[in-house]
C-alpha cells in the first residue's frame, strides 16, 4: 500500500486552525475517522477477532511481544484512558482479568502482562486506547521493565535473606536448586513464534 502523501506547510496550517476551531465532540469525531483501530472495530479492516461484546473487542496483535499477544479495545473511540467513562474502563479491566486468566489456563503461561501504554510520552503509538495482554514465559526477555525499575542484586539479597527463614515459619523443606538448562535465545523463541498460526491461538480462546 502507497504512503499517502505528505501535506504541505500551508495543509498543515490550515488543518491545525481548523482542529483548533473544532468542539471536543467534533475532534472525537474526526480521530475516529481517521484511526485504523476504529476501521478495525467497525470491520472495513480485517483482524484475527479473539473476543467482542457491545462495548469492547479483543484481537490479536500482528506484530506481537509475544505469541498470543492481544489487543482490548473499546468499541467507542478514546484516545487515553482519562476520556473513557468509569462503567466502561471497569468493564475494560473485567474482561482483560477474563482473558487473562483464560491465557494462563490455555496456553499453559507461566504469567501474563497487562500493559498500557496512555498517552506519547508513555510510548503510545496508536491513537486508540487499548489494554495489551501478553502471555509470559520465565526468561522470555519481554518487557524488561522490573531490571530497569529495581536492583537485581539488591532484589537477590533480599531474597537469600528473607526466603529460608518464611519457609522455615511456614514449615516448607527447602528443595535442591534444580539444574538449569540453557535458555533459548530470543531469536530462537521468536523463531518458535513465527510458526504458530494465529488460528490455532484464536482457537484456544473459545
Amino acid at each position: 500500500m502507497p504512503n499517502p502523501p505528505e501535506l504541505t506547510p500551508e495543509q498543515q496550517k490550515e488543518l491545525q486552525e481548523k482542529l483548533k476551531n473544532m468542539s471536543p465532540e467534533e475532534l472525537q469525531e474526526f480521530q475516529k475517522q481517521q484511526c485504523i483501530f476504529c476501521q478495525i472495530v467497525s470491520g472495513k479492516i480485517p483482524s484475527k477477532k479473539i473476543y467482542e461484546d457491545e462495548k469492547v473487542i479483543a484481537i490479536l496483535d500482528i506484530n506481537p511481544a509475544a505469541k498470543g499477544h492481544l489487543l482490548l479495545l473499546p468499541k467507542e473511540h478514546y484516545s487515553i484512558m482519562p476520556q473513557i467513562p468509569d462503567e466502561d474502563l471497569s468493564h475494560l479491566f473485567l474482561i482483560a482479568k477474563q482473558l487473562s486468566k483464560k491465557m494462563l489456563q490455555k496456553m499453559k503461561v507461566a504469567g501474563t502482562s497487562i500493559f498500557i501504554a496512555n498517552g506519547l510520552a508513555a510510548g503510545q503509538r496508536a491513537q486508540h486506547f487499548m489494554i495489551h495482554i501478553i502471555p509470559r514465559k520465565q526468561g522470555d526477555g519481554v518487557l524488561p521493565l522490573n531490571e530497569q525499575l529495581q536492583d537485581k542484586e539488591m532484589l537477590q539479597n533480599i531474597k537469600t535473606a528473607v526466603q529460608p527463614k518464611l519457609l522455615n515459619q511456614l514449615g516448607i523443606k527447602q528443595k535442591e536448586p534444580a539444574v538449569e538448562k540453557t535458555p533459548k535465545s530470543q531469536k530462537e523463541e521468536k523463531e518458535e513464534d513465527n510458526d504458530v498460526n494465529l488460528d490455532d491461538i484464536a482457537n484456544l480462546f473459545k
